[in-house]
């Protein structure tokens, strides 16, 4: 009888599955703007908690939570919802099947987010709710560490480090590389190419050894052919603390993978290429996180540490200089209230705008500060090196990490007006232990109006 009962209902399945009431859409949206907040947090009174997809949309269907009123707290990083009497931000909703409500939110962060650029289920929320998705659901990576992206023969070419897969909690970690067309853009969603080798992604810096590989610096040359040469520092480490190996790789388009063609000194990692790397007046600089490091733009020099200049504060004159025996001199920013901002990394580029040096960075601890290592700053200069303006606050990850952030000047829309960066979201070194489901440890993408008054006091 038992297994008469189980099989009908094994054969019944099938149909149940497809009689299934529809989901209720919740659309989180900036008031503003209009557009869909990603990354909100929809959560009920007993906890269970849902996130928005990168177009603003939670598809909820709780049994017994349907047809009936219920509280929804919502909270986001950078945004806010207005309080109750008692202190609450939320909302009262009855979830209805197929049917739909609109939430609006205040952003508080200058800069806008735009979405998650890696991992799966990007618009997992809109599929099931039968949405139109910009992207399939079907990522072969579920995270991704620190980008680097350059233009590169006529496309984009980016780095990412550590990568983590579906079918194990071990993914790629010698780097993972796609393409994009050169015009390809973030408001339009970002379908990267990735390289791959059978079902895997392919190791892209596939050194002998233990250890993870680790790319930075990525930069391009113009080869005599007229095609680039694409160039990246490399290193190699057990730990973070425990680096084995270092030096410069070269990107071979035969093999679809970096070749080793310099070793570096491991003690001086100022003598490589490093950080967020940009090629102005004969030089490439590095930015870890200014532009306080150097070296001519020819191979013979970039494959030599002989070759680097470290921008130095001279302890006898009290002034800065390029010079090639001491390693670089790294000072706070300032805020217009005088603080001092310590920073982690950041990224360094021209605005043709502002005609202007733009720094956007992250901060490295601060007392009281809502993160450790997720409050991002925005300072101007009039030259690569410095010295920089006043800093302005432009994003911030309560209790959790937004770190190695870059600015991606080839996306730079309305003449340089509004600029688009990205950093790794993840909890690491935030004290949090929950992850925020689908968007730890991936790429968040965000996009700043140079024209916001809210940075006049960093013009």
């Amino acid at each position: 009888m038992f297994a008469t009962r189980f099989l009908a209902a094994v054969l019944l399945s099938p149909i149940l599955a497809l009689a299934a009431p529809a989901p209720f859409g919740i659309r989180v949206v900036d008031e503003a703007t209009g557009e869909g907040v990603p990354l909100a947090e929809v959560r009920t009174v007993n906890d269970i908690s849902l996130i928005t997809d990168n177009a603003g949309w939670v598809a909820f269907q709780e049994p017994g939570l349907m047809e009936r009123e219920i509280f929804l707290h919502i909270a986001s990083p950078g945004y806010e919802y207005p309080k109750d009497g008692f202190g609450f931000r939320g909302v009262r909703l009855v979830p209805k099947a197929g049917e739909s409500a609109m939430v609006k939110m205040k952003r508080i962060n200058i800069a806008e987010r735009i979405g998650r650029l890696t991992g799966g289920g990007l618009f997992r929320d809109s599929e099931l709710l039968g949405k139109p998705t910009l992207l399939p659901n079907d990522s072969p990576v579920l995270g991704q560490d620190s980008v680097q992206g350059v233009r590169y023969n006529g496309g984009l070419f980016f780095l990412w480090g550590d990568t983590n897969v579906p079918r194990y909690p071990l993914g790629n970690f010698h780097t993972t590389a796609a393409t994009l067309p050169a015009d390809a853009h973030p408001s339009r969603s970002l379908a990267y190419r990735y390289f791959t080798d059978g079902d895997g992604l392919r190791k892209m810096l596939p050194i002998q050894g233990p250890g993870a590989a680790w790319m930075f610096g990525l930069h391009t040359l113009r080869g005599d052919d007229g095609r680039d040469i694409l160039l990246s520092g490399f290193s190699v480490h057990r730990s973070l603390a425990d680096r084995t190996q270092q030096g410069v790789a070269r990107f071979d388009d035969a093999k679809g993978t970096f070749t080793v063609i310099a070793e570096m000194g491991k003690d001086e990692p100022w003598r490589t290429p490093r950080g967020v790397a940009i090629q102005h007046e004969g030089y490439i600089y590095f930015a870890a996180p200014f532009l306080h490091t150097r070296v001519p733009a020819k191979l013979a020099d970039i494959t030599n540490p002989a070759s680097y200049e470290a921008y130095w504060l001279d302890p006898a004159t009290k002034t800065f200089r390029w010079q090639r025996e001491h390693g670089p001199t790294t000072e706070p920013l300032t805020t217009p209230e005088g603080k001092e901002i310590r920073l982690h990394t950041g990224s360094v580029k021209w605005n043709a705008w502002r005609k202007r040096w733009l720094f956007i960075g992250v901060q490295s601890g601060g007392k009281n500060d809502p993160s450790a290592l997720g409050e991002v700053w925005y300072a101007e200069s009039p030259a690569p090196e410095g010295p920089w303006g006043r800093a302005v606050k432009i994003a911030s990850h309560p209790r959790y990490t937004f770190y190695n952030p870059v600015h991606h000047d080839f996306f730079d829309t309305d003449d340089g007006k509004t600029i688009w960066f990205e950093g790794t979201y993840t909890k690491e070194f935030s004290g949090n232990s929950t992850p925020t489901p689908r968007y730890d440890y991936n790429q968040l993408m965000y996009r700043l109006d140079l024209s916001s008054p809210a940075l006049a006091p960093a013009h």
